[in-house]
């Protein structure tokens, strides 16, 4: 069995993604605390892990693995059961296209990074960093709203990628305020995704530090 660091931030969307995907798996590992909050993203120790300074980062028998979505193919590929991405090149193209609008099209607008650049060199205010939250958190999810199952997950009776991706981002649309009333699809899957004991572990407060 290799062994897996993970270098995580209990309130880390990313980083929350791969610790659903690990424990799915039944993977055991590591764990190290990047404190963002703290800044210990931008230290040398991590920019060496990371250039971009950014969590998770997994090490497989001390080579680093960036980026949550290239540390979960990795995981499925390597650990192939239960699946999370499917074998057959279309589906897997559409669970991926699904995925990404989280990855891609949301979750960077909400960044640490982001908001602090609106605040400390646009001079938003609050009011106005939730605006960006609300509008960009909003509609990102809206799309995949139009695009959820009525019944079931994403990934039909099991999690996929598009449900790991989904689990955090709601995390963070309630952090946030976004109003969800507009969501009751992605309200139900994500209800029926943390009732799931091995998400339930990977959540925010079953991580956080002491």
């Amino acid at each position: 069995m290799s062994e897996l660091v993970l270098y995580d931030y209990w309130r880390s969307s990313a980083a929350y993604r791969v610790r659903i995907a690990m424990n799915l798996k039944g993977l055991s590992w590591t764990s190290h605390t990047v404190d963002l909050a703290a800044g210990e993203q931008s230290g040398a120790e991590h920019i060496a892990r990371n250039p971009l300074g950014l969590v998770p980062v997994l090490e497989v028998d001390g080579e680093a693995i960036a980026q949550s979505l290239a540390i979960i193919d990795y995981l499925d590929a390597r650990w192939p059961e239960p699946r999370l991405l499917p074998a057959d090149p279309m589906a897997r193209a559409h669970v991926l296209g699904r995925a990404m609008t989280i990855i891609s099209e949301v979750h960077p607008l909400q960044n640490l990074r982001v908001q602090n650049f609106l605040r400390d060199e646009l001079g938003a205010d609050v009011a106005g960093v939730t605006r960006w939250l609300h509008r960009w958190l909003g509609d990102g999810l809206a799309a995949l709203e139009a695009d959820a199952p009525e019944h079931g997950l994403f990934g039909g009776d099991r999690p996929n990628l598009i449900d790991i991706c989904l689990v955090p981002q709601m995390y963070s649309a309630r952090r946030f305020a976004v109003p969800l009333e507009r969501l009751p699809r992605l309200v139900r899957i994500d209800e029926a995704l943390r009732a799931i004991p091995a998400i339930a572990a990977s959540a925010p407060e079953a991580v956080k530090p002491a």
